[in-house]
């Protein structure tokens, strides 16, 4: 081939690659994002803008789209069960912050690579700690979670067969129930926990055990039913996720919203 028409072919090929992705564009002009609303520093319910939801998560999903010419929209859309139902039936286009299960797959597709990993942890009131290796220490005992919360389809699997877990709507209920004997722990992420127990006040009466429960990737997610879901969008969400997370980017932010949020508890 000469040079002039491998120049021509390399022309063509941009000019593809560009008309799909002006095309994936030109119907996804806003992109409505939700997720759980109980999870600083990485989401929460943004004060100054009721109805919306701001964090770390939400700030770092914008830095990824930007140049991509859509307009991000996260809107606090109630309980995370709820969040995750609307996902189910498309009336949002994305979840900002979602571990793989099996049922989740079904209605949602996962954006490759995952923007953090996450570890969970078992939470107890300082008086009441208990030895915690493996997941069989926890046979017997009743913890409390959210309402449709998961830890990784292996524990939850385990769970559902072996565990007696109690869930509630928000996790303040969670650790105020623990403090009132009325379960023996709580389920939580570690950092989120950790945020979550300083804006109570309360992070002197609860120990996260060493081991954590799970260690998970999470991830955004697009709804199946989403005509913003598109494979070539997803593409250029994954590129920008590479760039992004090998720049810790993301770690500036988490310290940056956690700052935030304390600042409004007190």
């Amino acid at each position: 081939m000469s040079v002039t028409g491998s120049t021509l072919l390399a022309v063509l090929l941009t000019l593809i690659v560009s008309g799909r992705a002006e095309a994936s564009a030109a119907f996804c002009k806003t992109l409505t994002v939700s997720g759980n609303p109980e999870y600083p520093p990485l989401l929460w319910e943004d004060s100054l803008a009721p109805g919306k939801l701001t964090g770390a998560a939400a700030a770092y999903l914008q830095e990824v789209i930007e140049p991509l010419g859509v307009t991000l929209e996260v809107q606090n859309l109630g309980s995370w069960a709820r969040v995750q139902r609307l996902a189910r039936v498309g009336e949002l286009d994305m979840v900002a912050g979602a571990f793989i299960t099996s049922e989740r797959i079904e209605y949602m597709d996962y954006v490759l690579p995952p923007f953090m990993h996450v570890s969970t942890s078992v939470w107890v009131p300082k008086e009441r700690v208990f030895e915690y290796r493996h997941w069989p220490d926890l046979e017997g005992k009743t913890g409390g979670t959210l309402i449709n919360n998961s830890f990784g389809q292996g524990f939850d699997r385990y769970a559902e067969k072996n565990l007696e877990i109690v869930s509630v709507r928000t996790l303040e209920q969670s650790f105020e129930m623990a403090l009132a004997g009325r379960l023996d722990y709580v389920l939580y992420e570690r950092l989120q926990g950790q945020v979550k127990l300083q804006s109570m006040g309360l992070d002197d009466e609860f120990v996260s055990l060493d081991v954590p429960v799970s260690t998970e990737g999470l991830f955004f997610t697009f709804s199946k039913n989403s005509e913003c879901n598109t494979f070539e969008f997803r593409e250029r969400i994954a590129d920008r996720l590479y760039t992004l997370n090998n720049s810790g980017r993301l770690d500036e932010l988490v310290s940056e919203y956690t700052a935030r949020y304390m600042s409004l508890q007190f």
